[in-house]
């Protein structure tokens, strides 16, 4: 999942080098955290959140798949 999360935000931001994504895995529950560049974060987030959502939304069918809980927090 952390790589799916990577994928996504790189090819969103102007600076995709400056893209960190973590994973933390505690039983059935994953937090990813993705880290972005200042000036990319209107563009992972979008407008009234609806990229972010949509990277949730995404993020979160895979892990249903695998029978995981999941949580994406976009930090700075």
């Amino acid at each position: 999942m952390k790589e799916l999360v990577e994928v996504i935000a790189k090819s969103l931001v102007d600076y995709p080098e400056q893209v960190i994504v973590d994973e933390k895995v505690d039983g059935n529950h994953v937090l990813i955290e993705l880290r972005v560049a200042s000036a990319n974060m209107g563009k992972v987030i979008g407008k009234q959140g609806r990229i972010a959502k949509a990277i949730r939304t995404v993020v979160k069918a895979v892990a249903a798949c695998e029978n995981k809980k999941v949580t994406v927090d976009i930090v700075e």
